[in-house]
């Protein structure tokens, strides 16, 4: 007989629990398994047609009304999640809060034949959770808010719920998540879990779908040999920003994560015309290495008015660190940040899109695909090909396509 297991996901609003339980459902259907995920939230959008649930007091804890509603939705939820598990399913995921002893104790009380697996997730990053709420709010019932309100009223609710959270201790099977970083911080597993492995690993592993790694496309700097600033694209960067566009025009992208550089927002203008859910976020942590007193120069330039910073580049291009600038050894840590956020912000998407520049984008293809490290500041980045990233715990696809710009 097929094992059976429930997932529970714990955690506060906007500390990715969906999106961990988007990756887990599509991880163990493609074992084989039958996998369904129980949102509460669904259930409370479903049901609570009359009653403001983007109002705050209905999840405060001294609210009777709420509270009512809240425990009536789990219920409905894990009776859901058993009937599932009854008629044929093998891992029922429970999405919701799940903060306090009390809700768990439930959980594990309505399952008392199945075992309970409790994932705990953490967003410890403030500039994440700000992120995420921003994305929250545009759900439908908070459509009669303005955004300010509708960001007061999240945060109110993240209160609420932190102010009865109780850390996972009573429970036998649990591990506690850093959805950013990808890292367990604490965990027990007292009996031989359905599972356990595949699902440990997928929950410490980068999960990406379909990745677009894009270089901007050609700038007066780049005509000039010249490094670092803030340059435009040239006519001809123009027209490969175009040939972008049309190369992605049958694929949905509802993230394209660029740099704060003008030239990685400029690839998106025609690439994002006439796609009103195509969300552009810049994140610092893609701008171009910071070259220091080098900024804005030629190689020509630097070769000849900075001999001895040509001569030490040259010897190690990889260790080496600008005058009051950056190196690729320094770079390494932002950039990987920069991966984590914008897989974290996409929640899961089927497609995402990163513009990025040469040197960021060789190390965000060293994040995925193995080099040498004195190799990578000379892995080749064109301007007229793209890279396609697919790293999933059953896939692995690494291709260099050209979009003919």
């Amino acid at each position: 007989m097929e094992k059976k297991l429930v997932i529970a996901l714990v955690g506060l609003p906007a500390s990715g629990k969906s999106t961990v339980a988007s990756k887990l459902k599509q991880c163990l259907e493609g074992e084989g398994l039958r996998v369904a995920i129980f949102n509460n939230g669904n259930v409370r959008r479903e049901i609570c047609r009359d009653f403001d649930s983007s109002c705050p007091y209905f999840y405060a804890p001294d609210n009777p009304e709420g509270v009512s509603l809240r425990n009536k939705i789990a219920r409905i939820n894990l009776q859901r999640a058993a009937d599932f598990l009854t008629n044929g399913g093998a891992v029922a995921i429970l999405d919701a809060t799940n903060v306090s002893e009390r809700r768990r104790q439930v959980i594990k009380d309505f399952f008392p034949e199945v075992p309970v697996f409790f994932v705990e997730c953490i967003n410890p990053d403030p500039e994440l959770v700000a992120a995420s709420i921003s994305r929250k709010i545009r759900l439908p019932e908070f459509s009669h808010l303005t955004p300010d309100q509708a960001t007061q009223s999240f945060r109110e609710r993240i209160r609420h719920y932190a102010n009865i959270h109780e850390p996972l201790a009573h429970e036998k099977n649990f591990v506690v998540l850093d959805t950013l970083h990808n890292t367990i911080g604490r965990e027990q597993v007292q009996a031989l879990l359905p599972y356990y492995p595949i699902v440990r690993d997928l929950l410490v592993s980068d999960w990406v779908r379909n990745l677009y790694l894009v270089r901007h496309g050609e700038t007066a700097y780049n005509l000039d040999m010249r490094i670092g600033g803030d340059s435009d694209l040239t006519v001809h960067g123009l027209v490969q920003a175009q040939a972008l566009a049309w190369h992605f025009a049958d694929i949905p992208l509802p993230y394209v994560f660029v740099s704060a550089k003008k030239r990685t927002l400029q690839m998106t203008e025609s690439l994002c015309h006439g796609r009103p859910d195509c969300r552009v976020v810049a994140l610092p942590e893609f701008d171009e290495i910071n070259a220091g007193v080098c900024e804005n120069m030629t190689y020509d330039q630097i070769a000849r008015d900075l001999p001895e910073i040509h001569a030490a580049r040259t010897r190690d291009k990889y260790a080496y660190v600008y005058p009051g600038g950056e190196g690729y050894i320094t770079l390494k840590d932002r950039v990987e940040r920069g991966v984590k956020k914008a897989l974290f912000l996409s929640g899961n998407a089927e497609h995402i899109m990163i513009i990025g520049h040469q040197a960021v984008n060789r190390m965000i293809l060293s994040h995925f695909l193995f080099r040498r490290t004195e190799d990578v500041p000379y892995i080749h980045i064109p301007q007229d090909r793209y890279f396609h990233i697919t790293s999933t715990q059953s896939r692995k696809v690494f291709e260099l396509v050209k979009f003919n710009g």
